[in-house]
C-alpha cells in the first residue's frame, strides 16, 4: 500500500524534461515514487511532466538548476530535501553531447562543459546526497552511461570519455557505499529515439544513419520507456543483489 506524505519514496531525476529523463520521471511516478525532476532551460516541458504525472494520480515537482555549476547541483538536492523531505532515488540522467569533432579540434570550453555536466554533475549530486541516503541506511543511485563505451567511435570523443569516466565511477562508489545500504548502478542506452539520436542521425546523412540502426541485431531503435524500464527495475527490490554494474540497453549493439 502507498504510504501518504513523507513517507512516501522520493526519487530525484536529472534532465527530466524530455526523452529518457522524462520516461523516467513518469515510470518511477507510476510506480509509486514522489518525483523531483530537474531541468535546465525547459521550464514548460517539465510542467507538462509534472502535469501528466499529476493527471495520473502521482506527486512531482520541477526544480532548475545548471548542472555545470557545482553551487546549483548542492542547491538542487536541499532543494528536493526542502520539499520532499527525503531522496531514495537518484537518477543522473542529464548529459550533453559533442559528436563530429576530432580530440585535437576540440575547444577547451567545450572539452570542460561535457565533462562538468557528464561527469562533475554526478560527483557533486552524488556528494551532497549521501549524507542523507547514509542516515537513513538506503539508497539507489542510477547513472545513465551511453554504448558508445563500447564503441569508442572517432569524432565521438569527449563525450566518449566523459561516459567511461561515469562507468568507473559508478563501480568504484558502489564498492564504497554497499555497507552503507545503497546501491549504485549505470544504464548504457544503445540508440534510442531521443533528439541527440535524431540531431546525430541528421549528420549522419540518411544512407549512413540507415546502416548505423540496420547495424543493431535487433533491428530498430529502442525507445525510452525501454531504459526506463531497467531504471525501476535497478531500483527495485527485484534487483536487491545487483550494485556496481554497467548494463548495456542497446538491442545488442552496436559495438558489442
Amino acid at each position: 500500500m502507498t504510504q501518504p506524505g513523507s513517507e512516501r519514496r522520493v526519487a530525484l531525476v536529472t534532465g527530466g524534461s524530455r526523452g529518457i529523463g522524462r520516461a523516467i520521471a513518469v515510470a518511477l511516478a507510476r510506480d509509486g515514487y514522489r518525483v523531483a525532476l530537474n531541468y535546465r532551460t525547459r521550464a514548460d516541458e517539465a510542467a507538462q511532466v509534472v502535469n501528466a504525472i499529476a493527471a495520473a494520480g502521482g506527486e512531482a515537482r520541477a526544480f532548475a538548476a545548471d548542472l555545470a555549476v557545482a553551487g546549483d547541483c548542492r542547491s538542487l538536492i536541499a532543494q528536493t530535501l526542502g520539499a520532499l523531505q527525503r531522496i531514495d532515488v537518484l537518477v543522473n540522467n542529464a548529459g550533453i553531447a559533442l559528436h563530429g569533432v576530432r580530440l585535437a579540434d576540440i575547444p577547451a570550453g567545450d572539452w570542460e562543459r561535457v565533462l562538468r555536466v557528464n561527469v562533475d554533475a554526478p560527483f557533486h549530486l552524488v556528494q551532497a546526497v549521501l549524507p542523507h541516503m547514509r542516515a537513513r541506511g538506503s539508497g539507489h543511485i542510477v547513472n545513465l552511461s551511453s554504448n558508445v563505451t563500447n564503441r569508442v567511435p572517432a569524432g565521438g570523443g569527449v563525450y566518449a570519455v566523459s561516459k567511461a569516466a561515469l562507468e568507473a565511477f559508478t563501480r568504484i562508489l558502489a564498492k564504497e557505499e554497499g555497507a552503507n545500504g545503497i546501491r549504485v548502478n549505470a544504464v548504457g542506452p544503445g540508440p534510442i529515439r531521443t533528439d541527440m539520436l535524431a540531431e546525430a542521425m541528421q549528420r549522419m546523412g540518411p544512407e549512413r544513419a540507415e546502416a548505423f540502426i540496420r547495424s543493431v541485431p535487433m533491428g530498430r531503435m529502442g525507445e525510452p520507456e525501454e531504459i526506463a524500464a531497467m531504471v525501476t527495475f535497478l531500483v527495485s527490490d527485484a534487483a536487491s543483489y545487483v550494485t556496481g554494474q554497467v548494463i548495456f540497453v542497446n538491442g545488442g549493439g552496436p559495438g558489442n
